[in-house]
Parts: structure tokens; sequence; C-alpha cells
């Protein structure tokens, strides 16, 4: 009877807001409490200048990300999935590195939470991809995934998506594909396209019509550097892209490729 009352106690005394992380390698899984991270060795106080979701400076109890991913190499693709149906599709080499930008795992204390990202909505917890010196990598907002759950080690997105490939007729190095890896890294962790990816954020941006078959002239280029100036609306949650995250050949690139695959729609 007693222990059993320690045992309700302890229950009684643990966070309501407690949450789990899980690493999928491949090869196998491991997962950690919240507890067990705000108290491993290698957690530390860490302080992010301008942080992407908070839009100010910000401080976290925090670990290396490559802490936690081990047996992950660097040719490995990892995906990052979040609460909210965003799915980041990552290369585990920026992940891994130690030099320049480092990727750090936020912890949200429940004791101690984080504010929400804006008016109505919650915190970027329970967990969080930050990075330190970002530009160092080009790193894009789309790599700070919040309210993540978990990182899947996964086939490269063209094995995993064969409809979201560009023709195979077109060289490695041409515009359409170097959009495609641009494609990839910016829209694919809100996006679907001819209804391949994981995202469960935004809508698909081929089926049935691809943006570029309705926005006129250079609007669509408008649009993705200031979704607001465009179409405003309380629940819009499209980030703006500006030159300094998608530079303008970049943003080109990226619209070669939604052009093309007008061109390779799939049966809706």
């Amino acid at each position: 009877m007693k222990s059993l009352t320690l045992f309700i106690v302890f229950l009684i005394s643990l966070p309501a807001c407690a949450a789990q992380l899980t690493v999928e390698s491949g090869s196998g899984s491991r997962s950690w409490q919240t507890a067990e991270l705000l108290h491993h060795p290698a957690a530390q106080t860490l302080h992010i200048t301008d942080d992407v979701s908070y839009k100010r400076n910000m401080t976290y109890r925090a670990i290396p990300l490559a802490t936690l991913l081990e047996g992950i190499k660097p040719d490995d693709h990892l995906q990052a999935v979040a609460l909210d149906g965003f799915a980041a599709e990552l290369a585990a080499a920026p992940l891994l590195n130690q030099n320049g930008a480092k990727a750090w795992l936020a912890i949200e204390d429940p004791a101690h939470p984080w504010p929400p990202l804006g008016k109505g909505k919650p915190s970027a917890g329970p967990f969080y991809l930050v990075w330190t010196d970002p530009q160092a990598s080009h790193i894009s907002p789309e790599q700070w995934p919040f309210q993540v759950v978990s990182f899947k080690r996964q086939l490269p997105v063209a094995e995993r998506f064969p409809a979201l490939r560009p023709d195979p007729a077109l060289p490695k190095d041409s515009s359409v594909n170097q959009g495609f890896v641009l494609f990839q890294k910016n829209c694919l962790a809100c996006h679907r396209l001819n209804g391949a990816g994981d995202a469960q954020f935004g809508p698909d941006l081929n089926i049935p019509y691809n943006p570029t078959e309705y926005f006129a002239a250079d609007f669509l280029k408008h649009y993705i550097r200031d979704p607001q100036s465009l179409r405003q609306w309380p629940q819009a949650r499209m980030p703006g892209f500006s030159p300094t995250v998608l530079p303008d050949n970049e943003l080109e690139l990226l619209i070669q490729y939604l052009q093309h695959m007008t061109t390779r729609k799939v049966n809706s």
C-alpha cells in the first residue's frame, strides 16, 4: 500500500506537458523523455540571436543534436516530424557538423514553458531544432523545425517520391534540377506536389493547379517574398522568403522547377 501511495505521488509530481523525442536511425530506434534530455550531460544553456521562429533573441536548454544521432552518417537523409504536420527534409551532414553552423535540440522545460509563437498559438516546444552561426552554411528557416517529436532516417526524397522528379532526360546540372533541390529545402516541409510528400501543412503545389498557372507575371515571386502582401488572413502560416534566405537567382531556379512540373502532373 505504501509503495502504491508513493507511486501515485510520483505520478502527480510529473510535469503535465512532458514529452518524448524519438530518433529512428534505420537500424534501430531510441527515445528520450523531456526530463532525460534536460539533465543530459551534454545539455547547456544556449543563447540564440534573432531566433527564426520567435523573431528575437532567445535562451534555451539545449543539446548538440549530433549527440543524439548515434549511427547516423553524413551522407544520410533525415526527416524531422512535428506535431502540426510539418515534415522537414534534412541532409544529415549539416546536423552532424561541429564547425561553422551547428545544430542544437532545444528542450522545453514544462516547469518553465516557452512563450507562444503568436496570439492563440502554442510554443515552439516540446523540442525545437535551432542553429548557432546559421549563415556559415546557408541554413534556411525551413531547417528550424519546431514542435518536433521525432527524427527519422529516410531514403532521399527523389527515391521516396518519384512523382516529384523532373524529366530524367534533363542534365543533372540543369536549372530545373537545381530548382528541385531548392524545392526540397524550402517547400517540401509544408507542401506536397503531385500528391507526393509527407507534409500535412500546406496545399499541393501541382494538383489541381500549379501556382505558376494562376499567378500572373511576377506575382508569384512577390507572393513568395511576402505572402501577406497579396493575401491577408489571420490564420496565414506561410513565412516570407527574403533575399538573404532565398536569393533572387535561387528563387528563379525554384520557379523554373515549378513551371516544369506543370508538364508532369499525375492523375489526381
